[in-house]
């Protein structure tokens, strides 16, 4: 498949968004309120004061707003998945309650890595294998174009104290002057990085950033999450929050992070490290 043909900076961002329902009990009675809310708007300024066009579908939006085709999809440089799990893309109305089939988007999102796309997983309690392995990513098509391994069961590693990420490949044009120690994060995703993959930045001597090469693509993994809770208010309001976000999105669109004022960063070549992560199966701290 030839590469895509994709325009400028432009990001499309699936989930960040989820709905509550509280019950109140007053002595005898009780009552129920719903609420709506988003956890992008941090990383959507951020993102969209270096330059970039970022579009958001939130989770119970995705049958509707998804794009269909290559040819949609290849109007982003780049599409980022934060804490949706797969069986929102996995089981739409048609197919769950009418036994009818329906699109396939991860397969299609595949697709788009594999002919020149780039794709981002953030993470959460619905990424990768998630919250009681209920994410389920690691048993989709979409393992296949990531740079990690996850694992089958819950793979949260909490951290209540706070553990500072750092970065351990510094040349990187992702990485590229960021300091290499970042404000604390309170938990990740535990993922194994896969052969030919390169880890940039730790958090707690565990993967927190991964990039690989699928196909014609390029793909990432961070393991943490891109707002609250795993990334306290310290972190997004952190001066190179919008830096690291915005030169990911670069990297992943084959681009430069012209920065804040229109000033490139300097892209520097990447330097390869092969390090054995142990993949402690047994962690659910």
């Amino acid at each position: 498949m030839r590469p895509l043909a994709q325009s400028g900076r432009r990001a499309l961002l699936v989930g960040e968004s989820w709905f509550t329902q509280t019950t109140h009990q007053k002595g005898f009675d009780s009552f129920v309120t719903s609420s709506y809310e988003e956890g992008c708007a941090d990383f959507m300024t951020a993102v969209r004061g270096r330059g970039w066009s970022i579009d958001h579908i939130p989770c119970h939006l995705v049958e509707a707003r998804m794009p269909r085709s290559l040819d949609s999809l290849a109007q982003y440089s780049a599409v980022v998945l934060s804490d949706v799990g797969s069986n929102t893309f996995l089981l739409g109305r048609r197919t769950f309650l009418h036994g009818e089939p329906s699109p396939d988007w991860l397969g299609l999102l595949k697709d788009y890595v594999l002919a020149g796309g780039g794709l981002l997983m953030v993470g959460g309690y619905m990424s990768f294998a998630g919250i009681e392995g209920k994410a389920g990513y690691g048993r989709t098509c979409l393992a296949d174009v990531l740079p990690v391994t996850m694992l089958a069961t819950d793979d949260r590693v909490e951290c209540p104290t706070g553990v500072r990420p750092e970065i351990c490949q510094p040349t990187h044009p992702i990485v590229s002057g960021l300091p290499q120690y970042w404000p604390k994060l309170l938990g990740f995703n535990q993922l194994l990085p896969r052969s030919g993959s390169e880890v940039l930045a730790t958090c707690n001597n565990r993967p927190l950033l991964i990039v690989g090469t699928p196909g014609n693509g390029r793909a990432a993994a961070y393991a943490s999450d891109l707002g609250p809770h795993w990334a306290p208010r310290d972190f997004v309001e952190w001066t190179g929050y919008g830096a690291l976000w915005s030169q990911l999105l670069g990297w992943l669109a084959g681009k430069q992070d012209p920065g804040p004022a229109g000033h490139s960063n300097d892209a520097i070549g990447m330097e390869r490290s092969e390090v054995v992560w142990p993949l402690d199966t047994d962690s659910k701290a």
